[in-house]
């Protein structure tokens, strides 16, 4: 069984928004640092956003004031809110957790994540 397991990609045109969503119940989401990451065809796994149990959360500079990251508790959840979509965010998205409390600097790195998703894909047409 999957620690995370992510939802809500899919297709569509610039300008427009998706949600994704990540769940589990091996772990609560809240006691730990994580965050969405995304790769794209060919190119390099880059982190997107991150959320710790405290403190503000961290937004890449390519997606601030187009994405935001949330925690659901009660539900166990964490989300990626995506608006005015880019040809340029197409990539599978990966929902990520640090075995920690906290991410040093604020920011989840690959080497230092613990469980990943299965990926889910976004598609941007422009």
């Amino acid at each position: 069984q999957e620690e995370l397991v992510e939802s809500g990609g899919g297709s569509v045109q610039a300008g427009g928004s998706l949600r994704l969503s990540c769940s589990g119940n091996k772990f609560s989401f809240g006691n730990h640092c994580m965050g969405w990451f995304r790769q794209a065809p060919g190119k390099e796994r880059e982190g997107v956003a991150t959320l710790q149990p405290v403190g503000e959360p961290n937004v890449a500079d390519s997606v601030k004031g187009r994405f935001t990251i949330s925690r659901d508790n009660a539900k166990n959840t964490l989300d990626l809110q995506m608006n005015d979509l880019k040809s340029e965010d197409t990539a599978t998205y990966y929902c990520a957790a640090d075995w920690r409390a906290y991410c040093p600097g604020g920011v989840l790195r690959v080497s230092d994540v613990r469980y990943w998703g299965q990926g889910t894909e976004v598609t941007v047409s422009s």
